[in-house]
């Protein structure tokens, strides 16, 4: 019987998700479908029940479904638990469901892979939504000096109470009029499907990473550059996470780099 994976978030219809995990699941030679799901919010749980009943093996949880998956969950990985957001679900022997969370090994992944070293620098954190809890864990578990930026302080303060090390909180307006001090900012703010874009300082010899990529992060990473940041973007956090997700499902952690060349290449073209 043909394995039913998935993605479940809202919007959904831009994702690459499909394209990675099939393309994957040919390599492999593996019985199975990957396919995008659109559930608004709130209505994840009964999205799950109807998921578990045609037999669902493994989906992936983007927004704004993130905390709402975790809750839901039978079982929960211990990262997922100190993050507060799950975006990987894996059905267990059971029949239920078991929390992962597959953002911060990507994340450390790209950082890796860039050779960004965060250890004592100062870092600013734009956003305070799902996949920023999974970023404030990794930063400050590899020592960054962080500081949270977001609009409402309150959901900045929530994801600080669960840092081994507390962090600085500050509102947008203010993290980002103190950008000229930071030697990585990452920013988790979509802006760009509106126009917007971050109005940045200079920053020669600082890196900017943006989690969105194509034509959410376009606008900032172009400002960016013109301000001679380094600029990364979110599609490699995206192709790494999603392969740690594959190797919960399958034991198997599939080629990254060719997959990121062929959505660079496609999100290159629409951009």
């Amino acid at each position: 019987m043909t394995g039913l994976y998935g993605v479940i978030g809202d919007p959904i219809a831009h994702s690459l998700s499909p394209l990675i995990h099939n393309e994957w699941l040919r390599e492999h030679g593996i019985d199975a479908i990957y396919k995008a799901m659109q559930v608004p919010a709130g209505e994840l749980e009964a999205a799950l029940e109807t998921l578990t009943r045609q037999g669902a093996r493994g989906l992936n949880i983007t927004l704004p479904h993130k905390q709402a998956a975790l809750a839901l969950a039978e079982e929960k990985g211990d990262l997922a638990r100190r993050i507060g957001a799950a975006n990987t679900l894996v059905r267990t022997e059971t029949g239920g469901w078991r929390a992962e969370n597959t953002d911060a090994p990507g994340f450390i992944h790209t950082l890796d892979k860039a050779g960004v070293d965060v250890a004592g620098k100062n870092v600013f954190l734009l956003g305070a939504g799902g996949s920023a809890r999974a970023l404030a864990v990794v930063l400050t578990d590899l020592g960054a000096d962080l500081t949270i930026c977001n609009r409402t302080i309150s959901r900045a303060e929530e994801i600080a109470d669960n840092l081994l090390t507390k962090p600085e909180i500050c509102t947008l307006d203010v993290g980002l009029e103190r950008l000229a001090t930071a030697e990585l900012v990452v920013n988790t703010v979509s802006l760009g499907y509106s126009g917007q874009a971050l109005e940045l300082p200079k920053g020669v010899g600082k890196t900017f990473y943006d989690i969105s990529y194509g034509k959410a992060a376009a606008p900032t990473l172009a400002h960016a550059v013109a301000q001679d940041w380094r600029t990364m973007d979110g599609l490699g956090m995206l192709v790494a996470q999603a392969a740690f997700a594959f190797e919960h499902w399958f034991g198997i952690l599939p080629d990254m780099e060719g997959v990121e060349t062929r959505c660079r290449a496609i999100v290159e073209a629409t951009t």
